[in-house]
This record gives C-alpha cells, structure tokens and sequence, in this order.
C-alpha cells in the first residue's frame, strides 16, 4: 500500500509539473486597459484645433480578448503568440475658459472620437523563467467610430450644467459628418508591437505593450502625398492562459 501510495504521489506530482509546464501549448483570455492617441505631422486634420499629443493627454479605453501560445523550441524558450482583440482606441481634446462670461467661473469641453478596432497581434514572445517579451506586427480593422462632445458649465453661485452634442463633427474634408462616420478613416491599420510581462506557471500573466501604427489613419482614397496621421497605443493586460496538455 505505501509503495502504491508512493507511486501515485510521483505520478500526480510528474502531471501537475506537466500541466504548468510554460513552454506547452496554451490558451486563454486577456483584458486591460488601452492608453491612446493619435500623433503624426498631419494629426489636425482629424482632430481640429487644440489636440494635444502629450503622453499626459493619451484617451483611456479598454481591450479584451483570447491569446495562445504555441511553443516553438522544447524548452518553451521561444513561442509564438497570436490574439484576437477588442480594442477600444482614439483620441480626446480638453480645454477649460475661466470667466468666460457674466455669472459664470468656468467652462469645460471635453471632444472625444472612439475607434473600435479588432486587432490580431502575431508575436514572437520569449520566456525567460516567467518574464517574457514580445515582438511583432499587428492587423487591425477598424469596425466602428463615435463623436462625442461634452460641455460644462460652472456657476458663479456653485450650480453646474452639463450638456452633450454627439450630433456630428467636420472631417478633414471640412463636410459635416454624423457622429458614427467612419468613411474618412482607413479600415485596416499595420502596427509594429512590442512588449514585456511576467507569467506564473499556473498561467497568469501581467503584461505592457505599446503598438504604433504604420498606415495613415486619414483616408485619401489613394491619392499621391497620403497625410501622416498615425495610432499610438499602450495597453496593459491581466490574462490567464491553461494550458492543453
């Protein structure tokens, strides 16, 4: 009984080192937030005046999605890593007049659009005992856009007024547009990503990325001197990743 006792203790113990093995095959789900905007020489002529692309300045949004990983050397050392992801990316404008009228302290504006895109980064990721780092392109697809404006009013006497007008922006056309125009965008977008983290054996992960975009946003219908207009995107990810074997 003890040898019997014994030897299914080393066999649950051989399939439990197996199961958190980090080079096998895994699969999972990955959420976080996305830190974004849009930068280039000719970034304005989405935005309009005022945009500014500090880094301070970036629009925070969210991804979501499933990642595997496919191990490309025995030791799990070397991988390749694909994820299809919801990001939600953009960009926003802020400005605030201080006494812009009788009676009133202080005025807000807040301009914000939305890019809904579903991104497929394709990574080669090295693990090194848990830390990894990642390197590779990215797909994008841009599957929604939305206008938003919000404009606050603060009162002399303490009252506050807010008022939104989501009704429609100027492309760089100068045409005003509805507020879920996406036409004047590109659809799909190239990105150089990189990134690092840290994955326990039991398959949670931590990870910081940051991907730019190499085609530009502003959609000239393949005219000669396309404008530059390109996204910028850091994102932070929890994800948990069994694995398969």
């Amino acid at each position: 009984m003890k040898k019997f006792a014994v030897l299914a203790l080393g066999l649950l113990t051989a399939s439990v080192a197996q199961a958190q093995d980090p080079g096998g095959f895994r699969i999972g789900l990955k959420a976080g937030a996305t830190y974004s905007n849009i930068s280039g020489d000719n970034v304005q002529q989405i935005t309009g005046a005022g945009y500014s692309s500090d880094f301070g300045d970036y629009k925070l949004g969210y991804n979501a999605g499933v990642a595997l990983t496919i191990p490309l050397s025995s030791d799990g050392f070397f991988s390749f890593a694909p994820e299809l992801l919801y990001n939600r990316k953009g960009y926003e404008i802020s400005s605030t007049q201080t006494n812009p009228g009788a009676g009133i302290s202080k005025l807000e504006i807040e301009q914000s659009r939305v890019l809904h895109y579903l991104d497929a980064p394709l990574l080669a990721k090295i693990n090194a005992g848990g830390l990894f780092f990642e390197l590779g392109p990215q797909v994008s697809y841009l599957f929604g856009s939305k206008n938003k404006s919000q404009t606050t009013t603060k009162f002399a006497n303490g009252d506050k007024d807010k008022v939104e007008d989501n009704s429609g922006f100027l492309d760089y056309t100068g045409v005003s547009r509805d507020d879920a125009y996406k036409s004047d965008l590109a659809q799909f977008d190239i990105s150089g990503v990189a990134g690092l983290g840290y994955m326990t054996e039991g398959g949670l992960s931590l990870g910081l990325r940051y991907a730019r975009g190499f085609n530009s946003l502003i959609d000239t219908k393949n005219q000669d001197n396309e404008p530059k207009a390109f996204n910028n995107a850091f994102t932070l990810q929890l994800g948990y990743l069994i694995p398969t074997k």
